[in-house]
């Protein structure tokens, strides 16, 4: 700890450790990492002493990230209803209790294929759940110029986790057994509850806005289903990490049975992953002023997959310690470079849940991919496997690469520019559905520009809130033409006018400027009237 006394130069990449909250907290996640690395290690190794055939191994890696393909989301919404402190020592909890399991049962010979695979399904379901509320809770520890160091030194602090605990653990485990390992990871769970006690969080305010949780998941859904940006980053993940998924599925027999190493040569390969990771991540910045985000992918897809055609060859222990490492450094490139452009194209309002959306592709095609390869090994044996995907991967790099990232450079901070609804009376937040209407003159001459313009608006109408959308003329006036957009509720559409980017605000603008008349065009809010009871005299 005394390294966190010192006072990093403002400015640096350092600079949020002089937050004591985020340098206590940045410490304790990096044990808590560490200990669920060392698990995981035990788990992958483990599984290979209880059964040797492919697919049980491929089913505890896909027993790890299927819950996250299932629960990301709801977690992400979560994330952003629930008081986050409380949340995460529950989580906590959950696994230190799947840890405890774990280490009793392998203490008295009980451990099965069966309980491996259920324990580590419950220990996903807790990765599944604080995943995205670590995420959130960083830009309240740090002020906002301290943010983006703030989300580097956290992926660093990951991938220190990675390169440490691997080795730890596989050492552990050849030394002192499974049972020693998992209580090594009990431990790491008692220094990350005590630092979210110690943590002294001001509680949330309700301003009468806030999001309930299934009003909150549908919005998220209605975001990621109308952004095009995000599709594209959704698309080129699941192409990457359906076919990489190979390499990470097979590890534990490719380090068993194709290098025949031990245990604590496992640990010896998990950890040049995480050391060629944070080579990698020290050597970004260089990289992206040479080389754009659409060039980073699709040198992390190559050399993944030479990596994966060059393990298939048994290599010498030291090759493959050196591909490893090369490994390592083509993922955490792939990693940050699909997650800065997700980054850059959410708004604050609902990033938590987009980025849960992100996750949950991720981590879908890592566990179908880890189930689809782990059968094609039990037909074709591992070495051809890990050629298939290799081949697989370096194919789907080169044609995914005509599909362009989002460059991200959109001003995404809200705007705040629409007026307030102007209302005879105040209406109930639950009130609704709610149609908005706003009327145009537009000449005829304009009519096919003014229409292409408006297309591009409906996608921000229905990414921030609306879930049906319309444009009518009238039939007695061709040049009056009617923007409608519904949204669930009153309040729904007064989070809407929270939401609107200044980016929004300028596709607004473009729409506007084909607007003729001397008044603006004119806003309606027409609210829903509930229908009498019928049958009443």
């Amino acid at each position: 700890m005394s390294s966190l006394s010192a006072t990093p130069a403002a400015g640096s990449g350092f600079a949020p450790l002089r937050q004591k909250t985020f340098a206590i907290l940045w410490v304790a996640t990096i044990v808590g990492n560490t200990g669920s690395f060392i698990r995981d290690v035990a788990s992958s190794w483990l599984v290979t002493d209880l059964s040797n055939a492919p697919a049980a191994v491929a089913a505890v890696q896909a027993a790890g990230t299927l819950p996250i393909f299932l629960l990301a989301i709801p977690a992400g919404v979560l994330s952003d209803i629930l008081d986050r402190r409380k949340f995460l020592i529950i989580i906590q909890l959950l696994l230190a209790g799947t840890s405890i399991c774990l280490m009793l049962l392998s203490a008295t010979g009980l451990q099965t294929i069966t309980s491996l695979i259920a324990l580590t399904f419950v220990g996903g379901i807790g990765a599944a759940l604080m995943a995205p509320t670590w995420q959130a809770i960083v830009p309240e520890l740090v002020p906002k110029q301290d943010l983006k160091g703030a989300v580097a030194l956290n992926s660093l602090g990951i991938n220190i986790s990675r390169a440490i605990g691997p080795a730890v653990g596989g050492l552990l485990l050849a030394w002192f057994g499974a049972a020693f390992t998992y209580g090594v990871d009990v431990i790491s769970y008692v220094f990350v509850i005590a630092a979210l006690i110690w943590w002294r969080r001001a509680p949330d305010v309700d301003d009468g806005l806030s999001e309930r949780f299934f009003g909150a998941f549908r919005a998220g859904l209605r975001f990621a289903r109308a952004s095009r940006e995000l599709h594209v980053v959704l698309l080129r993940a699941a192409a990457f990490f359906a076919f990489s998924s190979s390499v990470w599925a097979l590890l534990p027999l490719v380090a068993r049975n194709l290098l025949r190493g031990d245990a604590g040569f496992y640990g010896i390969l998990l950890g040049a992953v995480g050391a060629g990771a944070i080579g990698g991540a020290l050597v970004m910045p260089r990289l992206r002023a040479k080389l754009d985000a659409d060039a980073l992918l699709l040198a992390s897809a190559l050399v993944t997959a030479a990596v994966m055609a060059g393990l298939s060859f048994a290599p010498a222990r030291w090759i493959a310690i050196l591909a490893l490492l090369a490994l390592g450094a083509a993922w955490i490139t792939a990693l940050t470079t699909l997650n800065g452009a997700a980054q850059s194209i959410l708004p604050n309002w609902v990033r938590g849940r987009s980025l849960a959306v992100y996750l949950t592709v991720f981590n879908g095609a890592m566990t179908a991919g880890s189930l689809a390869w782990g059968a094609v090994a039990e037909i074709a044996g591992v070495p051809t496997t890990l050629v298939l995907g290799a081949v697989g991967l370096a194919v789907a790099g080169l044609i995914f690469h005509l599909v362009k990232l989002p460059k991200g450079d959109a001003d995404l901070v809200a705007s705040n520019h629409w007026p307030e609804p102007l209302t005879a009376a105040p209406v109930e937040h639950d009130r609704g559905p709610v149609l908005v209407t706003i009327e145009y003159r537009v000449d005829n001459s304009d009519r096919s520009d003014f229409l292409k313009a408006l297309a591009q608006l409906s996608a921000e109408r229905r990414r921030d809130g609306a879930y049906g959308w319309g444009v009518t003329e009238d039939a007695a006036d061709p040049q009056r033409i009617v923007e409608w957009f519904m949204v669930e509720s009153w309040a729904e559409h007064l989070r809407q006018h929270r939401r609107v980017s200044k980016a929004d605000a300028d596709v607004q603008q473009q729409v506007r400027r084909f607007h003729r008349g001397p008044e603006a065009p004119v806003v309606n809010h027409l609210l829903a009237i509930n229908r009498p009871h019928l049958g009443r005299n």
